[in-house]
């Protein structure tokens, strides 16, 4: 059955893909976008009953996001990223997603989760000094996580490293206007954000190596529902990977829009060319199996977890090898319909163009990057422990 917001935003999908251009010409999301999503819903999909959200099933929220990001690849970015923030939120002490949803359910969180600040502790909690690149939809939030090492006494990392995520008000940090300028995913205005001494309550923080474990944040926070004792590492990526497949599905719309009247270099319509009817059957089913397979993978953990089961680092790292494998097949399936496109796609006013460009984009992120992951997820599979950075982003 169709969640309720992925039913909402199929209805206002084309008015959400009219706000494209104007979203990426701003190098933001525009207002109109910002209020659809608001009126859809998605940015409160996994958040608590009690402050307003949905506390959806990850996979109604992944689904969301693909129809978003299938009209407008900016939009259906922000709502990846962001609406990941909800449920990270849920697993904090219960004084802040009081204070951050009290008086307005919608209020929006940014990020990042890089540790590229350090946190000196200092009584009642943390001084925060640091630059994050990549705050995703930070002009339309009004909160932010960020991720951060624990200082030592001499001013660096203390040894062990601990990485916490903490939370900050909109006063509390600056946004960089004039920092993000890039070819793809504009319009998701992904500015570097500068913190220099803010003070951090301890209630607004979490050590993020509990967070990627699952059901240890979450039984902290004394939280019961299913979708709190996932962990990080799956349920961030899936917003992000759902992004990048709804904007390969949005790209093989748009070519099949571009060509149905089309007529081919050589002459005669582009309906009567069996080259370019095979590359579409094959990037179709390509792109459809990247979805099913995300869809897959997060609904498996779900299952395990709503039967009493538990998560084990094989596998996270399985489902992380799945996630990454699709969003390269989902865009490797455009290059090849994009590749057959013609001269004409690449001009500006199309918008195959320019989902082409937010897909590739989008797989630049760290959680798509397969290395690392492919390695740790074949020792798995071989009955050897991971260890040190294999682990990481899992």
């Amino acid at each position: 059955m169709t969640h309720e917001v992925v039913a909402r935003v199929e209805e206002l999908a084309a008015k959400l893909a009219g706000t494209a251009d104007e979203t990426e010409r701003l190098g933001r999301l525009s207002d109109e976008s910002v209020a659809l999503v608001r009126q859809a819903g998605v940015m409160r999909m996994l958040q608590p009953v009690e402050f307003g959200g949905y506390a959806a099933h990850p996979r109604d929220f992944a689904e969301a996001v693909m129809a978003v990001a299938k009209v407008c690849g900016s939009t259906g970015w922000v709502c990846g990223v962001g609406g990941v923030h909800p449920w990270e939120m849920a697993l904090m002490d219960r004084r802040l997603p009081a204070e951050v949803w009290g008086e307005n359910p919608d209020t929006w969180i940014a990020s990042p989760y890089a540790p590229q600040g350090l946190a000196t502790p200092v009584d009642g909690g943390y001084t925060l000094k640091g630059r994050w690149n990549f705050s995703s939809g930070t002009d339309h939030c009004d909160w932010i996580f960020l991720g951060a090492l624990v200082a030592g006494p001499d001013g660096t990392p203390a040894q062990p490293v601990r990485s916490l995520h903490v939370v900050l008000p909109r006063a509390d940090y600056t946004i960089v206007d004039d920092s993000w300028d890039v070819i793809g995913l504009s319009g998701t205005g992904s500015k570097d954000v500068i913190v220099d001494g803010a003070f951090i309550p301890a209630y607004r923080t979490i050590d993020a190596g509990a967070v990627a474990e699952g059901a240890a944040a979450a039984e902290r926070a004394g939280r019961t529902e299913t979708v709190y004792k996932l962990p990080f590492w799956t349920m961030f990526p899936l917003g992000i990977t759902g992004a990048v497949i709804g904007i390969c599905e949005g790209a093989l719309a748009a070519h099949l829009d571009y060509q149905r009247a089309r007529v081919g270099a050589i002459g005669g319509p582009v309906r009567s060319d069996p080259y370019s009817l095979y590359a579409i059957s094959e990037a179709a089913a390509d792109i459809a199996a990247s979805r099913t397979q995300l869809l897959d993978g997060i609904s498996r953990l779900y299952d395990r977890i709503e039967a009493g089961g538990e998560i084990g680092f094989e596998d996270r790292s399985l489902v992380r090898r799945n996630q990454i494998r699709c969003a390269w097949r989902a865009v490797t399936a455009v290059d090849q319909i994009f590749a057959r496109s013609g001269g004409n796609a690449v001009r500006r006013g199309t918008p195959l163009q320019r989902f082409w460009r937010d897909a590739h984009v989008g797989l630049q992120h760290a959680i798509h990057v397969p290395g690392p992951n492919y390695h740790s997820s074949a020792l798995s599979l071989l009955g050897v422990e991971p260890e040190g950075a294999l682990r990481a982003l899992i």
